[in-house]
């Protein structure tokens, strides 16, 4: 125990806590689920569970093994752990803590000989698509990389992959057996090469503790406490991980929030955080609500939104509520386009930061990166610095590079004095001005430097006699895990990375049908997924959100676009973007079932015009040729297959049969620009299988 908590009481220690938090911190040790909304102090949580069984002695901080899903919240975690004086304790992601523990038992249960970790997966699937003939641009590889690392997250062999995919209602980028070869060649590739990819280690992790008794033994001797992360996000192979850390004992602490699953396209489940009472049914059992991020009106909104989910477990409905004073009302505006969308977005932010709220407070989330242009444009006509999230790594910029060069040099004979003040002089020759320079390239470094002084300045506030070893220690474990410190520039992000993250003013924008949800969510599962999206996005706001929408991608361009179903009942009946749009968003009358005449609830059943009851009468030759056509449309656009049409609306038109153009657009998800650009090919299809000639 450190000398800093050794001198907190327990008292100090619970300090702060609401009633529900320090339930879930003082909870005995053994099995607890803490259900935690958006906002409502996990992360605080967690770290003051840990404090407490460390300082009441039932763990030591050595023992415990903290993971979650990023390398940022990893080391946020592990800044609080050491703010609270448990510096021992290890907080990493699953990831990170299976490449440890491999390294270590590696040559006990391979070789000796360590396998190197690829940084991605492409290189092997090019040269295993290209010996079978399969596609081989950049897109398709991406998409195939992305399929076998869903198959490997999900326990699924290329064996196993057609009757798995088939049963997920997968959408493969290639022909199944095509797939299965590219991922069976994938494998092979890669282990003559003896090369581990990053879900190697968490398989290879999980086999050394279940066939080696003995390092499971001496594994389980060092870790004794096990805290999980957004546990609603774990996947089949993370969940085996954890199975064979714990082996059968019950120390384990998990947190999540069912409202926040928005990974199950990569193999995430929420159903371990469900049935975690059932698997032990003596835990503790905690539900965190207040939420201390946002106002009530932001809270109000995102409740909003959450309510009208369906089919959520009713063990897991968590309802928020605002813990902060009252402030503006969330802001709805509906736009001709995507550039006068993008204007008026960055005028308002402008606003904001002439206002006195910070650029890297402000926050522009979209569903898809290609959204990102139009707003990298429209911030810098009025010369505001963003940063795109995903971009150029921090640790990786040239600018950061020279300045921990610097630093390690200096180590050698440190300067005296004050380490911010160190900081700074040594950062000097490297770029670090009193002033800032004006916009552009020069005034991103001048922030990426001075960003290191408040990272000495942080360090300095909260490790007693912190100096300039101190900090090029803590700037090599950043860069390790890749949590760079805050930079001044508003964020550019996709709204599932932005997952984790907060900012006192949010902009979710380009919210129409098709873009959230996505087109491709065809049935109700991926259409709920998107509905938890929007909620993750509405949740990252403190104070200010606002939500928008264009009609038309381009100025001059057909205003067809409807404003997303997910703001229905969510922009205020007497608000002005509510009456715009009243009269295009009347609901049509219910599409009844083509057999039985039934009114049609479910998204794939009003899809195929029938329930679910009546029985198929698909045409399956017609199906296969409508297979085969779309993935040559797939192969020559470089788009995927569910980009031309989902499988869902093939067999729709294989189940429908439609003989013109009416009947074609009649199909849920076939608009006019499907229509005028796959039309003729599809209606000829279909003709080809009837018999019918070309009228």
């Amino acid at each position: 125990m450190s000398a800093r908590m050794a001198g907190m009481s327990s008292g100090e220690l619970l300090s702060g806590l609401d009633p529900e938090q320090r339930a879930a911190v003082i909870a005995p040790r053994g099995p607890v689920c803490v259900l935690a909304g958006a906002g409502t102090g996990k992360t605080r949580t967690i770290t003051h569970r840990i404090a407490n069984l460390v300082r009441g002695g039932h763990v030591a901080p050595g023992q415990v093994l903290a993971v979650t899903f990023t390398t940022r919240a990893a080391g946020e975690m592990r800044t609080r752990l050491r703010a609270l004086g448990v510096a021992g304790a290890q907080a990493r992601t699953f990831h990170s803590a299976a490449l440890r523990q491999l390294r270590y038992f590696w040559p006990r249960v391979v070789d000796e000989r360590q396998w190197d970790v690829l940084e991605g997966k492409i290189r092997f699937v090019g040269q295993a698509a290209h010996k079978l003939g399969a596609p081989t641009d950049g897109e398709a590889l991406r998409d195939m990389a992305s399929e076998i690392e869903w198959s490997k997250a999900s326990l699924i062999s290329p064996e196993s992959y057609p009757e798995a995919a088939a049963k997920a209602r997968r959408d493969p980028p290639v022909p199944v057996e095509q797939m299965v070869a590219v991922y069976t060649g994938y494998e092979k590739l890669k282990n003559r090469e003896a090369k581990l990819d990053f879900d190697d280690l968490l398989l290879h992790t999980a086999a050394a503790l279940e066939e080696h008794a003995q390092v499971a033994e001496e594994f389980r001797d060092r870790y004794r406490c096990f805290v999980v992360d957004e546990y609603q996000d774990v996947t089949p192979l993370q969940q085996r991980v954890l199975d064979a850390w714990l082996g059968e004992r019950d120390d384990l602490t998990v947190v999540g929030d069912p409202n926040q699953t928005i990974y199950s396209f990569a193999g995430a489940s929420p159903r371990p955080l469900l049935a975690f009472s059932r698997r032990f049914p003596e835990a503790s059992v905690v539900r965190l609500e207040r939420d201390y991020r946002s106002t009530p009106e932001v809270v109000s909104l995102a409740n909003r939104v959450i309510s009208a989910a369906r089919d959520r477990p009713a063990g897991s409905r968590l309802r928020l509520i605002g813990q902060r004073r009252p402030g503006p009302a969330p802001s709805f505006a509906e736009y001709d386009d995507e550039p006068a969308e993008a204007a008026a977005v960055a005028a308002r932010i402008k606003q904001l930061i002439d206002s006195g709220v910070p650029a890297s407070e402000c926050a522009v989330l979209f569903r898809v990166n290609a959204q990102s242009e139009v707003y990298e444009q429209a911030l810098s006509e009025v010369d505001i610095p963003y940063l795109v999230r995903g971009g150029q790594r921090f640790f990786d910029r040239r600018e950061v590079r020279q300045a921990m060069a610097a630093l390690r040099v200096a180590t050698a004979d440190p300067p005296a004095g004050e380490l911010p003040k160190v900081v700074r002089e040594l950062l000097v020759p490297v770029g670090l001005t009193d002033e800032p320079p004006p916009g552009g390239t020069a005034r991103d470094r001048w922030e990426a430097l001075l960003s290191l002084v408040e990272l000495a300045e942080e360090l300095v506030s909260t490790v007693d006699g912190a100096d300039l070893a101190h900090f090029v220690a803590e700037l090599d474990q950043r860069a390790d895990a890749q949590h760079p410190p805050t930079v001044e520039g508003v964020t550019l992000a996709s709204l599932h990375s932005a997952k984790g993250l907060e900012w006192d003013a949010v902009f979710l924008v380009g919210l129409v049908d098709g873009t959230l949800p996505i087109q491709h969510a065809d049935d109700d599962a991926r259409v709920e997924e998107e509905r938890r999206l929007f909620y993750v996005g509405a949740t990252r706001a403190r104070e200010h959100l606002w939500l928008s929408w264009a009609l038309s991608r381009q100025p001059g361009g057909r205003r067809g676009r409807r404003r997303s179903r997910f703001l229905y009942g969510v922009i205020p009946e007497d608000h002005p973007a509510a009456r715009i749009a009243k009269s295009r968003d009347k609901k049509p009358a219910k599409q009844r079932c083509r057999i039985c005449n039934t009114a049609l609830v479910d998204s794939m059943a009003v899809k195929l015009g029938r329930c679910d009851s009546c029985p198929s009468d698909v045409d399956e030759d017609l199906l296969g040729r409508l297979k085969e056509w779309r993935t040559e449309q797939s192969r020559e656009q470089k788009v995927p297959a569910y980009v031309v049409f989902t499988d869902a609306t093939l067999i729709a038109i294989a189940e429908q049969r439609p003989g013109d153009s009416a009947g074609l657009v009649a199909i849920p998800g076939i608009g006019a620009a499907k229509l005028d650009k796959y039309g003729e090919a599809v209606l000829s299809l279909v003709r080809e299988g009837s018999g019918a000639g070309t009228s």
